[in-house]
Protein backbone atom coordinates (compact mmCIF):
# COMPACT_ATOMS: atom_id res chain seq x y z
CA UNK A 1 0.00 0.00 0.00
CA UNK A 2 1.63 3.37 -1.29
CA UNK A 3 0.74 6.38 0.20
CA UNK A 4 0.87 9.47 -2.36
CA UNK A 5 2.84 12.38 -0.97
CA UNK A 6 0.17 15.08 -2.00
CA UNK A 7 -2.03 13.08 0.98
CA UNK A 8 0.48 13.10 3.63
CA UNK A 9 0.84 16.69 3.20
CA UNK A 10 -2.66 17.36 2.98
CA UNK A 11 -3.25 15.74 6.29
CA UNK A 12 0.64 17.08 7.72
CA UNK A 13 -1.45 20.92 6.96
CA UNK A 14 -5.03 19.89 8.85
CA UNK A 15 -5.19 21.31 11.59
CA UNK A 16 -7.17 19.15 13.85
CA UNK A 17 -8.35 21.83 16.47
CA UNK A 18 -10.44 23.18 13.80
CA UNK A 19 -12.16 20.12 12.87
CA UNK A 20 -12.47 19.05 16.51
CA UNK A 21 -14.33 22.14 16.85
CA UNK A 22 -16.13 22.32 13.84
CA UNK A 23 -17.76 19.09 15.09
CA UNK A 24 -18.43 19.88 18.17
CA UNK A 25 -20.02 23.37 17.24
CA UNK A 26 -21.91 21.51 14.72
CA UNK A 27 -23.12 18.82 17.41
CA UNK A 28 -24.43 22.02 19.31
CA UNK A 29 -26.26 23.10 16.66
CA UNK A 30 -28.44 19.67 16.45
CA UNK A 31 -28.99 19.78 19.60
CA UNK A 32 -30.34 23.39 19.91
CA UNK A 33 -32.36 23.22 16.18
CA UNK A 34 -33.94 19.40 18.14
CA UNK A 35 -34.50 21.07 21.06
CA UNK A 36 -36.23 24.29 19.30
CA UNK A 37 -38.66 21.68 17.25
CA UNK A 38 -39.48 20.07 20.29
CA UNK A 39 -41.02 22.78 21.82
CA UNK A 40 -42.15 24.25 18.87
CA UNK A 41 -44.11 21.00 18.48
CA UNK A 42 -45.15 21.02 21.77
CA UNK A 43 -46.67 24.76 21.40
CA UNK A 44 -48.49 23.57 18.72
CA UNK A 45 -50.16 20.42 20.18
CA UNK A 46 -51.17 22.33 23.37
CA UNK A 47 -52.72 24.73 21.19
CA UNK A 48 -54.56 22.37 19.45
CA UNK A 49 -55.69 21.09 22.75
CA UNK A 50 -56.98 23.98 24.16
CA UNK A 51 -58.74 24.62 20.80
CA UNK A 52 -60.69 21.33 21.01
CA UNK A 53 -61.57 22.15 24.95
CA UNK A 54 -63.29 25.40 24.45
CA UNK A 55 -65.42 23.92 21.48
CA UNK A 56 -69.21 23.80 21.92
CA UNK A 57 -69.66 20.86 19.67
CA UNK A 58 -66.70 18.18 20.01
CA UNK A 59 -65.44 17.36 16.60
CA UNK A 60 -65.78 13.59 17.22
CA UNK A 61 -69.19 14.72 17.71
CA UNK A 62 -69.43 16.99 14.56
CA UNK A 63 -68.20 14.07 12.21
CA UNK A 64 -70.60 11.96 13.45
CA UNK A 65 -73.13 14.53 12.07
CA UNK A 66 -71.83 15.15 8.81
CA UNK A 67 -71.79 11.53 8.20
CA UNK A 68 -75.12 11.50 9.20
CA UNK A 69 -76.35 14.60 7.04
CA UNK A 70 -74.70 12.56 3.65
CA UNK A 71 -75.88 9.16 4.04
CA UNK A 72 -79.71 11.19 4.42
CA UNK A 73 -78.19 13.10 1.37
CA UNK A 74 -77.21 9.61 -0.64
CA UNK A 75 -80.55 7.96 0.22
CA UNK A 76 -82.44 10.94 -0.88
CA UNK A 77 -80.55 11.53 -4.07
CA UNK A 78 -81.33 7.56 -4.86
CA UNK A 79 -84.85 7.59 -3.68
CA UNK A 80 -85.15 11.36 -6.54
CA UNK A 81 -82.82 9.30 -9.26
CA UNK A 82 -85.45 6.01 -9.24
CA UNK A 83 -88.51 7.98 -9.24
CA UNK A 84 -87.34 9.75 -12.34
CA UNK A 85 -86.09 6.96 -13.67
CA UNK A 86 -89.52 5.38 -13.70
CA UNK A 87 -91.49 8.12 -14.77
CA UNK A 88 -92.42 9.21 -11.37
CA UNK A 89 -95.54 7.13 -11.26
CA UNK A 90 -94.30 5.14 -8.44
CA UNK A 91 -93.58 1.79 -10.81
CA UNK A 92 -89.82 1.02 -10.25
CA UNK A 93 -87.83 1.15 -13.16
CA UNK A 94 -87.27 -2.13 -15.40
CA UNK A 95 -84.35 -3.76 -15.70
CA UNK A 96 -83.83 -3.05 -19.96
Amino acid sequence: MSHHPHQSQLLDDLDTRLVRAGAALTAVGVALACSGMALAGFAVFSAGRRRIHRMEVPPTDQAAERWRQAKEASRAGMRAWQDAAAGGNGVPPSGS
